[in-house]
């Protein structure tokens, strides 16, 4: 019996994609076909909040600033385009090291835009403003007010008060000239005419941008695409739009490309997403996926040094399973992975080896795929491993090998292969 498969859609493909990641069109990318395509800005920029929105987590440590100084060098070096260098009013502390951070911008010439945090109080305005004038930067004021209801009530604010304190604290950063980003928290569990209000208050009162919140984590990407797609609508296309998402319901990457899609223009993200309870989208998967969509162009190799900088600077572990710079996000001790991963080598088609069993190429990040051996894996994995170490794919070797890894619980270390070859006589 003749089966036939008819396609609704007969569009012809874009090639955008396809030309830069796959010359050769042996990924079929359904982003691409079909009704609902992934459409976005022609630039998104992004602004990094680890040292702002990272440092609220409340299991990490908060760093000197010659280790910050080294993190914002690092951040700069991958041409992210803006950073959070803290709240002033924070503290003393977080005054002088955001003083210090916004100074080594200046002095060392560094093309990241420093921005600072504040709420919509003159006080908070002002304690930017030093900061900016004592630096020598210029600085970008990202001041905030909780534009939820239940923020409302649990605050005992009025929509009055909220207004005229917008007004107030976006025109006096606006007045010292200091570029402005007016950001609502929690704008996903806002009502539409509390919160027209608002943008609209500080769009007049100077606001270049406006920030839109998923503060507690609760949309998914639907309503970030209405919610975005609404305010672009409303705002207009000369007003910016950020997005900054939190990961409660573990959607932090999906939210925020629901969000580019829908017209913002610049996203926020924390290395590791870490932050404020389970974080925040992470930086290095925005990176990875701007790169991909073909939505920015960056050497991505210096990305793995910045996230272990950061995970030590804080006291944080990588989880193993981390997408992008995680242990084992190239690596693998399957038999039918690794089988497929050798018959690539052998095509000797490096793009080929890292696409087969990945979604991410290993060498945009300076890694490569990794081959093991364990109790899943099967000829292919020794013979990867007995080629690595120029020694000879000798069968009972093999099979002596083989029988090691399925005896064992779990992957077998370097040493522990090698020791098989040694108990079986075979010379180094």
């Amino acid at each position: 019996m003749e089966v036939v498969v008819k396609l609704e859609w007969t569009e012809p493909r874009e090639a955008a994609f396809l030309s830069s990641h796959d010359p050769q069109g042996l990924i079929f990318d359904w982003a691409e076909f079909g009704p609902e395509r992934f459409a976005a800005p022609q630039r998104v920029e992004v602004n990094d909040e680890t040292l702002r929105d990272g440092l609220q987590s409340p299991s990490v440590v908060d760093p000197p600033i010659a280790t910050k100084i080294d993190i914002l060098r690092r951040m700069d070096r991958l041409t992210i385009e803006c950073a959070s260098m803290g709240i002033p009013a924070a503290g003393p502390r977080q005054r002088e090291d955001a003083a210090a951070l916004c100074r080594e911008i200046a002095d060392s010439g560094l093309a990241l835009r420093p921005n600072l945090g504040g709420r919509t109080v003159i006080g908070d305005v002002e304690a930017i403003v030093d900061v900016a004038q004592a630096s020598g930067s210029a600085v970008e004021a990202c001041l905030f007010i909780g534009s939820s209801p239940i923020r409302q009530l649990a605050e005992e604010w009025d929509l009055e008060g909220m207004l005229r304190n917008t007004r107030e604290a976006v025109g006096l950063a606006a007045a010292e000239e200091l570029a402005v980003t007016y950001i609502t928290e929690d704008t996903v569990r806002s009502a539409p005419e509390h919160l027209a209000l608002l943008l609209e208050a500080a769009v007049d009162a100077g606001a270049a941008r406006v920030c839109l919140c998923d503060t507690a984590g609760a949309a998914i990407p639907q309503g970030v695409s209405n919610l975005v797609g609404w305010v672009r609508q409303r705002l207009g296309q000369g007003v910016g739009i950020d997005w900054h998402g939190h990961r409660d319901r573990g959607l932090g990457m999906a939210n925020t490309l629901a969000a580019i899609q829908a017209g913002a223009t610049r996203v926020h993200g924390t290395v590791l997403g870490i932050g404020e309870r389970v974080g925040n989208t992470a930086t290095e998967q925005i990176l990875v996926n701007l790169e991909l969509l073909g939505l920015a162009k960056r050497d991505l190799e210096g990305l793995p040094a910045l996230v272990e900088t950061v995970a030590a600077a804080l006291g944080v572990e990588i989880p193993s399973s981390t997408a992008v710079v995680g242990r084992d996000a190239f690596r693998t001790a399957t038999g039918v992975h690794a089988a497929a991963l050798f018959k690539a080598e052998r095509l000797g088609d490096p793009e080929l080896v890292d696409q087969i069993y990945s979604g991410v190429p290993a060498r945009r990040l300076g890694r490569r795929q990794e081959i093991e051996i364990g109790p899943l894996s099967g000829t292919a994995n020794v013979i990867h491993f007995l080629r690595a170490h120029d020694l000879p794919e000798d069968p009972q070797l093999i099979a002596d090998i083989l029988a090691t890894a399925k005896g064992s619980p779990r992957v077998l270390s370097e040493d522990e292969v090698l020791a098989v070859v040694e108990e079986a006589g075979v010379e180094r």
